[in-house]
């Protein structure tokens, strides 16, 4: 069955790749597995390994970064510093695999005792189509580092990346793959872990199939991130960076703010600035570099968040901030209602609502099935007293959530299990060995 990549913004086709049969499929496992034997017993060779790989991502930067706008839409200069970011998450792993994996020594009435840290095997990733570049490397940097093996399958719509991310490793140990979901399903009973980023829906599935199988599961699911602003305390930064995280990759991300909680003193104020500043923004063609928001990522995603807006509209007032936008374009949104709306809506569309104590804040930000990040603006030691009673993985007070390669990734409730990045991201796809010598 043949694949079709899609440019969302001029609708054309961009390629056809044939999707991989399972005898495809089990010969790149075999030969994963093959290879992984070495790679686990060599620390050092493959941190050598992942230094030319590096150096093939920096000789690819422009290349690679066309080639995720063209697939799924998102403006050129987002692209490139994705893949920038990407290539900083490559560095660190290197710079710290040793440290991260070294044998830690544990005090006992042993004559030595200590846990080491050893690659699983083969790791399925399953990755998504909204940072197709980022999403993918973060799992199999960090996976591959720690002596693992990596089979990629990547989102459809984004073959074309996941082929070329295959290239760029020019590894024996990296392989990406083109099939269905149901097959991807199939494939978690031949690997050692997988690694999903994904919906909260899907998920599930991956988890029951992992859990049938008895393979590791880290699981990277949906937001529905709150942004509490609780006094007007460096307001006009608070505002821009509600705009930056609502509609950079046209709000297509899973940590971006997506429900606003305003003190009830400053909530006229902010309104009127975020109107302003959803009006401000460039909506065009992704290669341009003065573009800021470009088009959601498929025809099947834009008529889901219009769904989703027209839903919207009958518990609240919805304000369009653009006009005249056609074709995979969603305009930049602003809805104000005081009633529940607790699915992710992953597009350029901000929540907003009022709030009057810390109790109401806390209630309102926690209403939510999902729990991936939080960030909250105003007084920053009155701001961090917030903290400890959202239900979050991560909470960044005046600053937008993102993610940093030194700080652990993940969240709580249908958010996801697990974390990515840092040291403790690399020890999820490890067996910790505990060693005792007498």
């Amino acid at each position: 069955m043949a694949v079709k990549t899609t440019n969302p913004y001029t609708n054309e086709t961009i390629a056809e790749y044939e999707e991989d049969g399972w005898d495809e499929i089990a010969a790149k496992l075999s030969q994963l597995k093959e290879s992984q034997k070495k790679w686990g017993r060599d620390l050092h060779g493959r941190i050598e390994a992942l230094e030319e790989s590096k150096k093939r991502f920096s000789a690819s930067v422009d290349d690679l970064a066309r080639l995720v706008t063209s697939e799924m839409g998102k403006p050129i200069t987002q692209s490139l510093s994705e893949v920038t970011k990407s290539i900083q998450l490559l560095d660190y792993a290197i710079e710290h695999a040793e440290s991260f994996l070294a044998p830690e020594q544990v005090k006992t009435e042993a004559k030595r005792s200590y846990i080491r840290f050893e690659p699983l095997g083969t790791i399925l990733a399953i990755e998504p189509w909204n940072y197709p570049v980022q999403q993918a490397m973060r799992a199999a940097v960090w996976a591959l580092a720690a002596g693992n093996a990596v089979l990629l399958k990547h989102s459809s719509i984004v073959s074309g990346t996941s082929r070329k991310l295959e290239e760029l490793f020019g590894l024996d140990v990296f392989k990406s793959t083109i099939c269905g979901g149901d097959t991807a399903l199939s494939i978690i009973g031949h690997v050692d872990g997988v690694a999903f980023t994904g919906s909260d829906r899907t998920g599930s599935r991956i988890a029951a199939e992992a859990g049938k199988n008895l393979k590791k599961a880290v699981l990277e699911l949906g937001g529905s991130d709150p942004f509490i602003v609780i006094d007007g305390t460096g307001l006009d930064k608070t505002v821009e960076s509600a705009v930056s995280s609502r509609l950079t990759n046209a709000g297509q991300i899973c940590i971006s703010a997506k429900r606003f909680i305003v003190h009830a003193d400053v909530y006229d104020e902010f309104y009127s600035k975020l109107k302003e500043g959803f009006a401000k923004v460039k909506a065009g063609d992704p290669l341009d570099s003065g573009t800021f928001i470009g088009p959601l990522s498929s025809r099947n995603q834009a008529q889901t968040v219009r769904e989703q807006i027209q839903r919207l509209g009958k518990i609240g007032k919805v304000e369009e901030a653009l006009t005249g936008l056609h074709g995979n374009f969603v305009p930049p949104t602003v809805v104000r209602t005081d009633v529940l709306f607790d699915e992710e809506v992953f597009g350029p569309v901000a929540i907003l609502k009022k709030y009057e104590t810390d109790e109401e804040a806390v209630s309102l930000a926690n209403e939510t099935p999902y729990g991936l990040g939080a960030s909250v603006w105003g007084d920053s030691d009155a701001a961090e007293r917030l903290a400890p009673r959202i239900e979050a993985g991560m909470v960044f007070i005046n600053k937008r959530v993102t993610s940093d390669p030194r700080l652990p990734f993940g969240g709580v409730k249908r958010s996801g299990v697990g974390r990515e990045l840092s040291r403790y991201g690399m020890l999820e796809l490890t067996n910790m060995k505990s060693v005792w010598v007498d």
